[in-house]
């Protein structure tokens, strides 16, 4: 797709075979977990077909993110809100091991599948813990679960703003 053209041609899927719903849901909570569903749906959309250099590709300088360290990021956040936070689980913090970072990435397909696999488990164990709970759960530092639903998909949104750019930068695909 060239640069600039709008329209179905070129993105990602067509809208008949988008597995993102965006509508339909009648309460609260399915509105929280809808979304934020549509948004994580979002991210795999983002980095579909991409080899490890592609997804480790960074954006410009003197910025360290790429689609991959997007995956990482995600997965951290994914884990620190519903497993540590509210779980009260005491895990180690994903991609955090010997001073460095999620954004810290190399074109490694090792590295990819271990992001994938991470953040895959994050977002079940995320879903299976909301689907448990009830909205007005407090966790450990006083928030409740609707308000951490609430960011999550604000933190989702925003990044993907950022996969958008990344991956046009990559291949040139955009919108979706």
């Amino acid at each position: 797709m060239a640069q600039g053209q709008v329209g179905f041609n070129g993105m990602f899927v067509s809208p008949d075979d988008d597995p993102r719903s965006d509508t339909g849901w009648v309460s609260e909570r399915d509105n929280l977990v809808g979304y934020l569903r549509d948004y994580r749906l979002t991210l795999e959309l983002k980095c579909a077909g991409l080899d490890a250099a592609q997804l480790a590709t960074r954006s410009v300088a003197p910025s360290a993110m790429s689609l991959l360290g997007l995956v990482r990021h995600l997965a951290g956040v994914e884990q620190y809100w519903f497993r540590i936070y509210f779980d009260g689980q005491d895990v180690p913090r994903l991609f955090r091991a010997e001073g460095r970072t999620e954004w810290d990435v190399e074109p490694d397909q090792a590295m990819v599948d271990e992001a994938w696999r991470a953040w895959r488990a994050e977002v079940a164990f995320a879903e299976e813990f909301v689907t448990a709970s009830d909205l007005e759960l407090v966790g450990k530092g006083g928030e409740n679960l609707r308000s951490i639903l609430i960011h999550m998909i604000e933190e989702y949104a925003r990044h993907m703003g950022h996969a958008d750019l990344l991956r046009e930068s990559v291949d040139g695909r955009v919108g979706q």
